[in-house]
């Protein structure tokens, strides 16, 4: 059995430790400072911010009072169910909270006159018609790396069209083109969201899968990384 020291380690575990310090001396130095850290140290546990959907159920049903920040938000559903009215809510939040926001409207079909009915500031709300997907996501990246918005909301997955699919012609088999698309995009996405403590929110359509005879035939377009990266998924449904 080792012998315990002074300050009651084995000499084994006091070689562990000075190499664990080493190493994390040499990750910091190499990739700045907070690129590693022990959760119980001093900024090593982040509380989780939120935006409030501003809607009371929805918020309690989250957990933590509203749509994290620093992740990505998918919101889907039938049409007519209004994913794009509870992302309005959450963007008028964010601006009666001294907050910056920003919408990418890729279905070009966002009504001014009724954002501004719920409340939502259209003075200083950024909007953006892109003309294909890679230009719609590019503005989304270019917009979170700034660092200056509380919340983005990009209206809607469905609507993100390739450029290889614009050039080409009515009837082309595109097979595969959005999905890696999203894929690559929200790769690219998810590290800068969390660094500059963005709320992105993906509205999403709902599509039906043929041939399936038992479960759920629905399901969402875009393929399936937004089911990976997506901290909250919210399912909107129209009752009644």
């Amino acid at each position: 059995m080792a012998k315990k020291d002074n300050n009651g380690k084995a000499p084994d575990d006091k070689g562990k430790q000075q190499s664990l310090d080493l190493a994390l001396a040499q990750i910091e130095k190499q990739y700045g400072k907070g690129s590693i850290m022990r959760m119980g140290a001093e900024g090593g546990i982040v509380e989780a911010e939120a935006i409030s959907s501003g809607a009371l159920s929805i918020d309690l049903a989250l957990g933590i009072g509203g749509f994290p920040r620093g992740r990505i938000v998918e919101i889907y559903g039938p049409e007519g169910a209004g994913k794009t009215m509870v992302s309005l809510h959450a963007i008028r939040e964010a601006q009666r909270a001294g907050g910056t926001a920003a919408f990418i409207d890729a279905e070009h079909a966002l009504d001014i006159t009724f954002a501004r009915r719920i409340g939502v500031d259209v003075e200083n709300l950024i909007i953006s018609q892109p003309d294909s997907g890679e230009q719609a996501l590019e503005i989304v990246e270019t917009l979170v790396r700034s660092g200056a918005f509380d919340i983005i909301v990009l209206d809607s997955v469905a609507a993100l069209v390739p450029q290889a699919e614009l050039e080409g012609d009515m009837g082309d088999s595109h097979m595969g083109l959005h999905a890696r698309l999203m894929s690559q995009a929200l790769r690219k996405l998810t590290g800068s969201i969390s660094r500059s403590r963005t709320c992105v929110i993906f509205i999403n359509q709902l599509r039906m899968k043929i041939g399936v005879m038992f479960g759920n035939p629905e399901t969402t377009t875009g393929g399936r990384a937004m089911g990976f990266y997506a901290s909250v998924r919210v399912d909107i449904r129209r009752i009644g």
